[in-house]
Order: C-alpha cells, then structure tokens, then sequence
C-alpha cells in the first residue's frame, strides 16, 4: 500500500477522554476511517503512514462516521506516536 491509499483510508485521528486513556493504558489509537476500510486495510494503512507494527483493529459504525481502535504492538509505544502526530 502506498502514501496516498493510506491517506484515503485513515481520515483522522479521534480524541477524546477515553481515548486518551486508551492510549495509555492499552497502547491503542483512535481512528476515523473511510466507512469502506476493512480492517486488514486500515492495519496496513496505519503501518504504512506511522511505520509500526499493529497487534489489532477493532471497528465500530457511529454518528461520526467509522471508528477504527488501533492497538500496537509492544515494541511501539502508543503515547510516544500520539506525540508524534500531535494529539498528545
């Protein structure tokens, strides 16, 4: 998957108290996604855009579109990308 696929797929990233605490607790992020995105594409296009590895995607349909929760692998620190990519 290239650059621009990845950047279709993964639209931003959802912030709120209980993400927040997810990120640190169980090394997840919080995604909103292309309501079309499986969840073997939105693993590839968050390893794509953030070079890391993902442990597993969990997807949920909401008012705000398609919610995917991104959990990392133990090598890669959730707090430390969150930071990163400035919702920390």
């Amino acid at each position: 998957m290239n650059q621009s696929e990845a950047i279709k797929i993964i639209k931003y990233p959802h912030v709120t108290e209980k993400t927040s605490m997810l990120i640190t607790k169980n090394n997840t992020l919080t995604f909103i996604v292309d309501n079309k995105a499986n969840k073997s594409k939105i693993k590839q296009a968050v390893e794509t855009l953030y070079n890391v590895k993902v442990d597993k995607v969990n997807v949920l349909i909401c008012k705000d579109g398609k919610k995917a929760y991104v959990r990392l692998s133990k090598e890669y620190s959730a707090p430390e990308l969150a930071s990163k990519i400035g919702i920390m």
